[in-house]
Formats: C-alpha cells, sequence, structure tokens
C-alpha cells in the first residue's frame, strides 16, 4: 500500500488532468492546484498528529507491561530461589522461552497474529546468539562477585551507544549523554557494593556486555529492516533461544551450583511457582521485544534500571532487605537521571517531528534502510516502490498483532 503522502500527488494529478480535460468548464491556474495541496497537506498532518498521540499511548503502554512483568517475574524468582532453593537459573530460563514458544503457536493458530517468514539464517543466528547472551549473564554472575555483575550491566548502555554511533550513524546529543550519566551513577551507588575481580569472570564480563549489545541492537533492526512485529520476531527466533539453553542450561547450572536440575525434589510449592514464573515470562519476553521495537536498546537499558530501583524498594518494602542511606540516595540520582532522560528524549522526539511534516514530500521519503541483516535475503513480503523511512516513526503496541 503506498503511503498517504504519495496520494496526494496522485489525487491532485487526477484532479488536475480531469478538470484539463474540459478547459470550456474550468480553467486551472497554479494557484487552484497549490490551494488545493495545502488544503490536502493539512488534513495529512492532522491525521500524523493523531497517529502520534497513540503511538506515545503504545509506547507507555509496552513500558508499563514492561515494568509491571518484569518486577513481578523477580519477586516470584526470588521466592523460588530463596525460600525453596531452586537455584537453576539457566535451566528456568529455558522453560520460559519453551512456555513463550507454545503460547505463541497457539496465539497465531488462534488468529491473534499472523505469522511473517523471515530468512533462516538470520532467525537461526538471532536465536542463537540471544541464547548464548542468557547464558553468559547466568555464568557472569557466577564467575563474578554481585557488585561486579552490577557494573557489567551497567556497561551496556555506554557500548551499545559507542556500537550504534560506530556502526549505525547513530547521534546522541550532549543531553541525552549528561542523563545517562546521571542515570548511571545513580543505580551505581545504589547497587554496586563489593568489586571482585578475577580473570575468567572478566573475561566472561566482557563477552556478556558485547552479546547483549549486539542482540538488543539487532532486535530493533531486524524489526525495523524487515518489517516485522515484536510478535512475529519473538515466535520465530524464540525456539532457538528455547534450545539453546535447554541444551546448556543443565550443564551451566550444575557447573555454578554443584547441583544436579534433575535430582532436585520437586514439591508441589516449587512446581506452583515454576508455573507461575514460566507464566509471567511470557509477558517479560514479549514486552522485551515490543520495547526494544518501539523505542531503542538505550531505553531498554534505561527501562532496566529502573526496574532495578523499583526492586530494591520492593524488597525493602515488602521483604524486609536491608536498606542503608547509600541505597536511597542512589536511587533518588537514578529516578534523576531518568527523568532527565525522559524530557530531552521527548523534548528531540517532538522537534523531529515539528520538522518533519514541513519537509517536501520527496525529502520526507527519502530514506531507507536497505543493508542486511546477518547476510539476509529480500523479505519475502512484497514491498511498496515507495521509499519510507522508519527511523523517527515509533511502531504502536497494537501493530505488534498486526502484519508491518
Amino acid at each position: 500500500m503506498k503511503p498517504r503522502e504519495t496520494s496526494i500527488r496522485v489525487t491532485a494529478r487526477t484532479w488536475f488532468c480531469t478538470f484539463a480535460a474540459e478547459p470550456c468548464q474550468r480553467s486551472i491556474s497554479q494557484a487552484d492546484l497549490t490551494c488545493y495541496l495545502d488544503g490536502r497537506r493539512g488534513s495529512l498532518e492532522g491525521e500524523m498528529s493523531s497517529d502520534g498521540g497513540s503511538s506515545q499511548t503504545g509506547v507507555l503502554g509496552a513500558l508499563g507491561l514492561s515494568v509491571t512483568s518484569s518486577v513481578a517475574i523477580v519477586i516470584c524468582n526470588k521466592y523460588l530461589m530463596g525460600q525453596l532453593r531452586f537455584l537453576f537459573a539457566t535451566t528456568l530460563t529455558s522453560w520460559h522461552l519453551l512456555v513463550t514458544v507454545c503460547t505463541l503457536h497457539v496465539a497465531q493458530r488462534l488468529r491473534f497474529f499472523e505469522a511473517k517468514p523471515i530468512d533462516a539464517r538470520t532467525v537461526i543466528s538471532f536465536g542463537l546468539l540471544n541464547g548464548i547472551s542468557i547464558g553468559l549473564l547466568n555464568l557472569c554472575l557466577g564467575f563474578n562477585s554481585v557488585g561486579f555483575y552490577q557494573m557489567t550491566k551497567l556497561a551496556i548502555i555506554p557500548f551499545t551507544i559507542v556500537l550504534e554511533t560506530i556502526f549505525l550513524s547513530k547521534k546522541f546529543s550532549q543531553s541525552i549523554k549528561a542523563s545517562l550519566m546521571v542515570l548511571l551513577l545513580g543505580v551505581g551507588i545504589a547497587s554496586v557494593t563489593d568489586l571482585q575481580l578475577n580473570l575468567i569472570g572478566s573475561i566472561i564480563a566482557v563477552l556478556t556486555i558485547a552479546a547483549t549489545c549486539v542482540c538488543q541492537i539487532l532486535t530493533n533492526q531486524i524489526q525495523r529492516r524487515l518489517k516485522v512485529s515484536s510478535t512475529q520476531l519473538l515466535y520465530q527466533s524464540s525456539l532457538y533461544q528455547s534450545a539453546v539453553l535447554l541444551i546448556t542450561g543443565p550443564f551451566v547450572d550444575k557447573l555454578l551450583t554443584k547441583k544436579d536440575v534433575f535430582a532436585f525434589p520437586y514439591t508441589f510449592d516449587v512446581v506452583v511457582f515454576i508455573v507461575m514464573s514460566c507464566t509471567i515470562a511470557v509477558s517479560v519476553n514479549f514486552s522485551t521485544f515490543l520495547v526494544i521495537g518501539t523505542t531503542s536498546p538505550v531505553t531498554y537499558q534505561v527501562l532496566g534500571h529502573l526496574k532495578t530501583c523499583l526492586i530494591l524498594s520492593f524488597g525493602y518494602i515488602l521483604l524486609k532487605d536491608p536498606f542503608t542511606f547509600r541505597n536511597v540516595a542512589g536511587i533518588l540520582v537514578a529516578i534523576l537521571g531518568m527523568g532527565l532522560y525522559s524530557y530531552f528524549s521527548v523534548s528531540e522526539s517532538r522537534k523531529k517531528n515539528e520538522v518533519g511534516p514541513t519537509l517536501p514530500v520527496n525529502t520526507q521519503m527519502s530514506e531507507k534502510d536497505s543493508a542486511p541483516l546477518l547476510g539476509a535475503k529480500a523479505s519475502p513480503w512484497p514491498e511498496s516502490n515507495v521509499l519510507e523511512s522508519f527511523d523517527d516513526v515509533p511502531r504502536t503496541a497494537k501493530s505488534a498483532f498486526s502484519r508491518s
């Protein structure tokens, strides 16, 4: 389907040609045509403003779902691992993904969304890399202190900015960078306690940062360039992620806990909390892809640090975890950084939207992400002949259940 901008020119051309064929009935001047185009452009800009409002609502819904589901699963898993002593995190994650695969398959059969074929090489590579990234995160926590693990997570944001700047030519303003520094400082004060270094743990940490950054950037770029929704991408890739962790999970967990997941006594309480965890994980996995697709990998990491602050707060309020002045000060600084990041992001987005509609139609449609991903072939769905730019157009939460 052609964009509405193109329809302006097509309709105007038809209108002009129709009346030009009957010169005795009406004479068309350049002023008439200009007046008509201005009227149509005003109508289009009104529709775009309406779409922008629904897009912002969709983004807020995605962020809310991500925060709610993530905090819920952390509380559930904390009880499962802390009270019930089920310490097999990697295997549990593989079950999360397996339940996600089954849930999405049922949803697709019920026509909640339409499956869109993606190049096999892209899907398999992306799925395997995501599975490896999850395994490395668990290994990083196992081979390092909690403080160093938190530092590793904090390093993901600056590394993501560096990668996007180098390989995607993406520009970040000084205001955005400064707000992110405030955020990272606050989270560091609140969560980083001890910093114990060791060679193996440091190597795993570096690999974890690289794999996580690449996976999150690919999650965003695949959705934009191959024009697939978050649901379609998760549906295609989650099976491969689950396969990697199902195979490696028991070995990783045995290496970290010195226990066998298959020899664990599965009581009724353990099974109930495992089922609860897997159920919540469907929302977590879906919202992760949705947030990265509608915003950016950096925004997703900022959201992750918000979750960290909320989890620390809930731990103190609900579970009576020890809380110090340092924790409180760090959380307040982090919240300030998040507020600044949100303010500057919204301000810059509004400036882009104000500039965009005033540009000529040909200028607005002059960009397209066309480079292949992971050697991907062209999308099997026919593409429009009109060039489109998706860099500044957020996808709504509603679009996750429809073909792009």
